[in-house]
Order: C-alpha cells, then sequence, then structure tokens
C-alpha cells in the first residue's frame, strides 16, 4: 500500500495510536519512558488510543508485524506513535502517519554491545525505520545530532527529554547519618551502580576502579550493583570479584534502601542515549561519576565528575580527590539539586512543543522546517 503522501493529513488523521506492545513483559527504562512521555496526561489535550499489550515475546512479534501494521492501514484516521521498538517494515508506506521515538542508535552503531535477538529482530527495521520515515522524537541533543546523519533530508526531529522524578523516593543523607568528613575504616565506601548486567554497561570496568579506589583511600570499597543479569558473562565475572555486590533486580523500597547506602553513583557505560538513572541518583544528593563523553556531560553539566574508565588508576585519582573537601556530600547535594532544576526545565518546554509537533503533524497543516535543537 502507497501512502497518499500529498493528500492533508487532515482529512484522516484525528487520532493518535501509541503502541505499547513492549509493555507487558518486564520494566526497563524504555517502558518507563513509555509510560511517562506518551500517557493522556503527558501529552494532553491530545486524544490517545494505544495498541495491546503482549505478555510474550510471539504475541509481541505477531502484534507489532502483523497487527499494529493492518489496523494502521485500515484506520486511516491514524498516526501511530512507537516510543519503543522499531516500528514494522510496513510502517515505511505509512511515513506521514508514523512517529518514532530514538532512545539510541546502539542497534546501528554498536552490534558488538547486542544479543542475537537484537541484532535479528530489531535492528533491520530500526535501520530501515530511521531511513524512510519522516517524524521522530529524541530523549537527548546527543541523539538528535547522531540521528540527523542517518535520516532523509525532509524528516523532522524534535527533542523530548523526560521530566526527572523522585522515583525512588530518596533524599540526600544528613550529617547525623554521617554524610560528611573523612572516610575511615569503620564501614566501607559503597559505590553504586544501576542497569542491567551486560557489555554495554562495561561494569567490569567499573569494579577495576573500585579496586584502584579501595588502594588508593586506603579503605574498604565496595562496588554495588542494582540489575538483573543479561547478556553475556559479566555478571558471572563480577560475581567473583571480591568487594562486588550483586544486588539483582530489586523493587522500589529494596532499591531505596540500597540507594541509602550508597556515598557515591558510579557508571563506566560504553555509551548511552540518555542514562536517565544518572538523573535520578542526584535525588539521593550523590556525587556522580562517569565517563567523559558529550552525552554524560549534556545530562549532567557541571554536577558530573568524568574519568575515563579504560584508566582505573588515573578514574580512582579523580575519584579520590571529592573526598578532600569537608562537605563534599553536602557540596555534591546542592550541584545536583540545581542540575536537575536545570534539567527539568527543559525537558517541561520539550513536552509543550511536542504537543504542538503532534498537533501540526495531525492537522495536516506541515511542520515547520527549523532547526531542530
Amino acid at each position: 500500500m502507497r501512502e497518499e503522501a500529498h493528500r492533508p493529513a487532515a482529512e484522516r488523521c484525528t487520532r493518535f495510536v501509541v503502541d505499547r506492545t513492549h509493555m507487558g513483559r518486564r520494566a526497563s527504562g524504555i517502558e518507563r519512558i513509555t509510560d511517562q512521555l506518551f500517557s493522556p496526561p503527558a501529552l494532553h489535550p491530545i486524544a490517545l488510543e494505544s495498541s495491546r499489550e503482549c505478555a510474550s515475546r510471539s504475541s509481541m512479534i505477531v502484534q507489532q508485524m502483523l497487527a499494529n501494521p493492518t489496523r494502521a492501514m485500515l484506520s486511516r484516521d491514524t498516526v501511530w506513535v512507537f516510543p519503543g521498538y522499531p516500528p514494522s517494515p510496513a510502517f515505511v508506506f505509512l511515513r506521514e502517519r508514523t512517529v518514532f521515538y530514538v532512545h539510541d542508535l546502539f542497534l546501528i552503531t554498536r552490534s558488538q554491545d547486542l544479543n542475537r535477538g537484537a541484532k535479528l529482530y530489531m535492528a533491520p527495521p530500526f535501520r530501515l525505520a530511521i531511513g524512510a520515515l519522516r517524524y521522530f522524537l529524541v530523549n537527548s541533543e546527543t541523539t538528535l545530532r547522531e540521528l540527523l546523519a542517518w535520516v532523509r533530508p525532509d524528516a523532522e526531529v524534535r527533542l523530548y527529554r523526560p521530566v526527572v522524578g523522585n522515583v525512588f523516593g530518596v533524599t540526600p543523607r544528613t550529617k547525623e547519618q554521617g554524610s560528611e568528613g573523612p572516610l575511615g575504616r569503620t564501614r566501607p565506601l559503597i559505590v553504586g551502580a544501576l542497569g542491567t548486567i551486560e557489555p554495554r554497561k562495561n561494569f567490569l570496568a567499573a569494579a577495576r576502579v573500585c579496586e584502584d579506589l579501595r588502594r588508593r583511600l586506603d579503605v574498604p570499597v565496595e562496588l554495588h550493583i542494582i540489575g538483573r543479569p543479561g547478556w553475556g558473562k559479566d555478571a558471572t565475572e563480577l560475581g567473583r570479584m571480591p568487594g562486588v555486590v550483586l544486588h539483582g533486580f530489586l523493587d522500589d523500597d529494596e532499591a531505596r534502601a540500597a540507594i541509602g547506602r550508597f556515598d557515591l553513583f558510579l557508571s563506566t557505560a560504553h555509551d548511552e542515549g540518555l542514562g536517565l538513572p544518572l538523573l535520578e541518583m542526584q535525588y539521593a544528593g550523590l556525587p556522580v561519576v562517569v565517563p567523559d563523553q558529550p552525552i554524560f556531560r549534556e545530562v549532567l553539566g557541571g554536577s558530573g565528575t568524568f574519568v575515563d574508565p579504560a584508566r582505573p588508576d588515573d578514574a580512582a585519582r579523580t575519584i579520590a580527590r571529592l573526598f578532600d573537601a569537608p562537605d563534599w556530600r553536602s557540596s555534591a547535594a546542592r550541584a545536583a539539586a540545581a542540575n536537575l532544576d536545570r534539567w527539568n526545565r527543559q525537558a517541561e518546554a520539550d513536552r509543550r512543543n511536542v504537543v504542538a509537533f503532534l498537533s501540526a503533524i495531525a492537522a495536516g497543516s506541515g511542520v515547520q522546517q527549523e532547526p531542530a535543537r
């Protein structure tokens, strides 16, 4: 079926359908973004419908590849929004009625970090979608810049960053809780990390940094990782390393208790499309240490500490300097609060712009060609 590219969308597009086929099986970052950014309250006053949530992988594949495009072709008054998995290749023929939210470009830029399912099922339609569709939303300026190198000249890309809330209900540690002062041997320094344990997260590098930090500070240092084991052998190797505590998946109350013991938060990921947990950890007032890459500087601004995970001794030296100041924790908490305010003001402006963007697509009035930022 060929999309009627020259026919005004106003004649047919009165409803938005959000693809939620990926929402029935687990709760990861993509699922959280779908709920937060593509819910009726988030996109009010736009009226939203949704596709069926799928509890199994087989039903999800059938829904994504067959049911979604069939429904879209039969319902010519709908605009389809894909906040999770890439759309079926059939949506290439419905490019004027398709909006794709791109979290990152790892499906084509970091194939070495993909499991077999992602390589075979997700990467091909993703590559096709970004090369053929017209309307895109992205989660960061870094993702925007990367995506612009792949899309067609007439593509429209808009920022839609999430407002970050205190999802774990954490608070900065008070002086009475031992947040300030020099480090000692009464308890270990707890370095926190969060995410699915897989090669892209590079937790093995975090463990090596903690080993060097232990030698440099001459105090016990433990790396506590919250997250499920994913594909690859990293979880097995981490489980054999001294000073590494694997918590696995934790519910909100358990995660709050674990985060409450963290002294700093460390990410050594090879790359991120956004890195939402970095901002969420700032509600705990933690120093956040990350690789020196554009996405992390975009997210954390002046509140982050930037290191090279491939040089663990240098990274440990940089981290150790954080504890030289007697008010290191309260200083980090002030910087974190300022950064969260900065980020959330930008994200709220994005939300208003996206509502206008989607409304223009549905109205068929055309989207103005203006520099995306």
